[in-house]
């Protein structure tokens, strides 16, 4: 089979619709060429990773037009904001409709009619509700733990390094959205998170552990408790810290496994948190989400035993 004539530099990684004559200078023939993908209606694609939201996104944005922009799910990842894997693999985008239009209906699309006082911000580049809108708009589909971890994400930013970057509102913006969605579906959800949101979070499974030791009647512990390891002054900031146990909640993701300096710095760091005279519960994704009740046991008894 002849090969397709090679594309104009100019539509390399890029989308366009085939109605633009004058952007693309194709024939109908050549835009069926098995070198362009058709993610949606109209549209045509040249090196774009459909399989991720972002590359979806960019698909569809020539589709999007003024009046629309990427709501629900979709804003919250490409605000990178956490969602469970159920939710964050759905290949569907959502698109809602500001200004009274009708939302969009199209084959791998949800579309949404958005309220008039709907916010409007830019995530990579994409415009997109704004995070307390779209924190709001997960309650449909996000049980109210998971919607505690978003709303710590929100109010935390996302750590790098010592750093962390921008918060995207705090905790009473968040309180206040709650109580705005009075009346509505998932208010009561809203209202319950908003209530259990922290500052300082570092992750999704940090945010659901916080949750399941308080549903184990424990203590909530602290976020970052900074903790003293040595007579120089060194300081740590576990994840989660029980001070009236001593007990310490480490997460660990597979990477603190599979990175060799996490994985050495984690046992060193261990050490010293354990000769300070802390307990170092360390967690992984089983703990939370496979054998969550042998979990929570063996919590309760480590605080019973610590705490006497």
């Amino acid at each position: 089979m002849r090969p397709p004539r090679p594309l104009p530099a100019h539509l390399a990684d890029r989308a366009f619709t085939t109605d633009d004559v004058g952007l693309h200078g194709q024939s109908v023939g050549r835009l069926r060429g098995r070198d362009l993908s058709s993610p949606y209606r109209g549209v045509r694609t040249v090196g774009i990773d459909l399989d991720s939201v972002r590359g979806r996104c960019r698909a569809y944005e020539p589709l999007l037009g003024r009046s629309r922009v990427f709501s629900h799910a979709t804003a919250a990842l490409l605000l990178d904001l956490p969602l469970p894997p159920r939710v964050a693999s759905a290949p569907e985008l959502h698109v809602g409709a500001r200004d009274g239009t009708t939302p969009p209906r199209a084959r791998g699309i949800v579309g949404h009619r958005l309220a008039p006082d709907t916010v409007v911000a830019f995530a990579h580049g994409h415009p997109v509700t704004a995070a307390l809108d779209t924190w709001r708009s997960l309650a449909d589909v996000l049980p109210q733990e998971e919607l505690v971890a978003v709303g710590d994400r929100i109010v935390s930013g996302v750590r790098i390094g010592t750093d962390r970057t921008d918060v995207l509102a705090s905790v009473a913006d968040l309180r206040q959205a709650a109580l705005e969605h009075r009346g509505r579906r998932g208010a009561a959800a809203l209202r319950w998170a908003a209530a259990r949101v922290r500052t300082g979070v570092d992750s999704r499974p940090e945010s659901l552990l916080r949750l399941a030791v308080v549903e184990a009647g424990l203590p909530e512990p602290l976020v970052g408790h900074p903790v003293v390891v040595d007579h120089g002054g060194l300081t740590l900031h576990p994840d989660l810290a029980d001070i009236c146990a001593r007990l310490l909640y480490e997460y660990e993701g597979d990477y603190h496994r599979t990175e060799r300096h996490r994985f050495r710095n984690d046992i060193h760091r261990r050490e010293l948190l354990e000769d300070a005279g802390w307990r170092v519960i360390r967690v992984t994704a089983d703990d939370l989400f496979v054998r969550r009740q042998q979990f929570i046991r063996r919590i309760r008894q480590l605080h019973a035993a610590r705490a006497q």
